[in-house]
């Protein structure tokens, strides 16, 4: 997601940052190419009226004039109104949990990512919060939709309402309701259903649920890749049924980013999570600061940090301090960084978090991509135990067979074995390192 707009916001930035002066045609120049960038992202225009109007203000305040480096402080003027704009910086939980046992409900067209985000909901709320959710469907209109909550529920080991065929919606929350209440459940999680568009015949069956069941949240759940349409939708069900937040679902399928920058100035509601991949763990609270700080290609090494600490596991943190130590590393400690970078998430979004990297990915080519760590994992893979073990026993022969194996060149092997070589060199001087430092280091990931 902003992929586009960031783009486009840096090339703006490279221009202006060096200047020692910035006269009024180049503020007048540069809020020019920052609205074709915010149009090119599909954000609402009200909004890129709103955001230029601040910028303007406050660029031509006496802080910008008397600034040493003109150029930065717009930059950072820039930053601070694009944080405003997704949400502005707020410290408190994403969810309101409070009471006995609170009721989620979440609102939204058909094929929006509701069912989905159900159940990462539900998965996220008992990893961080140690909840024990109850999910339920009152979607009775589309084919399989109770189904599909009840296979996710189970995937991620949930409980969840049983299916009784014919019953209406209003049944099912009320039956929901008192079934989580009597397994002592402490969260409830209602995936309501959707319709191609909004109609008055969706908007009462939601209004009644939400009159049955008290919910302390509505969360408005829209597909990131709508782009301004979303934010239509999104009003519609502000105003006739009142949400409390926002889910954007496929943001890693969205370069732009519009919907994002536009829900929260028009519902004058936070976007709460988004959802960054189709697995269930892909999911993630949303924070205004280190969304703009990504877009103006600042980085976002927190997120970074908390995802590996999401998908890498404690004893695996333990060994890699071990072998630190040692220095004795083999392949298959290669193959488990190159599948934990996976699970991560893409190349492209990794390197987006790191701070510089972000504005210099595409230079980067073949030389670091999704395509290039799956090649790599193809040819450990093809390696024999023993190889991956004790790579010093790869000879010529080895390799022409594990290339052949793996649907790959022979220079693909050796660059790889290039490349675990400078690993375990890295390995040998981290062990050398104060260990105090290495602790420290290793536990950001616990």
């Amino acid at each position: 997601m902003f992929e586009n707009l960031s783009k486009g916001l840096n090339a703006i930035f490279t221009k202006i940052k060096g200047k020692a002066y910035i006269s009024d045609s180049d503020l007048q120049d540069a809020l020019r190419q920052i609205r074709i960038s915010l149009l090119e992202a599909d954000v609402a225009l009200p909004v890129i009226k709103e955001f230029i109007k601040e910028i303007q203000e406050k660029a031509l305040g006496s802080e910008v004039i008397k600034s040493i480096k003109p150029g930065q402080m717009i930059v950072k003027i820039i930053h601070d109104e694009m944080v405003k704009i997704l949400g502005g910086v707020d410290e408190k939980p994403k969810v309101d949990l409070k009471g006995e046992m609170p009721v989620i409900m979440l609102v939204g067209l058909q094929g929006s990512g509701k069912t989905t985000s159900a159940a990462k909901l539900a998965l996220f709320l008992r990893k961080r919060y140690g909840k024990k959710p109850f999910l339920l469907s009152t979607d009775i209109y589309r084919p399989a939709a109770q189904l599909q909550l009840v296979s996710l529920a189970k995937q991620i080991d949930v409980q969840h309402l049983d299916i009784i065929q014919d019953e209406k919606p209003l049944e099912i929350t009320k039956r929901g309701l008192e079934k989580a209440r009597s397994q002592q459940n402490d969260l409830v999680i209602i995936d309501t259903a959707g319709r191609l568009q909004t109609d008055d015949e969706l908007m009462k069956e939601l209004e009644e649920i939400k009159r049955l069941s008290k919910p302390t949240e509505v969360f408005f759940v829209s597909d990131a890749m709508i782009g301004q349409e979303a934010v239509n939708i999104a009003q519609t069900f502000s105003d006739k049924i009142g949400i409390t937040g926002i889910i954007l679902t496929r943001v890693d399928g969205d370069n732009r980013g519009g919907a994002a920058l536009s829900m929260k100035y028009v519902t004058q509601q936070p976007i709460k999570f988004i959802g960054v991949g189709e697995k269930v763990n892909d999911f993630e609270e949303f924070h205004a600061e280190r969304a703009a700080s990504r877009i103006l290609g600042m980085g976002d090494i927190v997120s970074l940090v908390e995802r590996a600490s999401d998908v890498i596991e404690a004893g695996e943190v333990e060994d890699i301090k071990k072998k630190m130590e040692t220095g004795k590393i083999d392949m298959n400690d290669l193959l488990k960084q190159l599948q934990n970078i996976k699970k991560i998430g893409s190349v492209s979004s990794i390197l987006g978090m790191i701070p510089g990297l972000g504005k210099i990915k595409d230079k980067l080519g073949d030389a670091i991509n999704d395509k290039s760590l799956k090649k790599q994992e193809a040819i450990i893979q093809s390696m024999t135990y023993k190889e991956r073990s004790n790579p010093i026993m790869i000879n010529a022969n080895r390799k022409k067979r594990i290339a052949m194996g793996s649907g790959s060149a022979v220079s693909d092997v050796n660059a790889l074995l290039k490349k675990f070589t400078d690993m375990q060199m890295m390995f040998k001087k981290m062990g050398k390192m104060d260990s105090k430092k290495m602790h420290n280091m290793l536990n950001m990931f616990k």
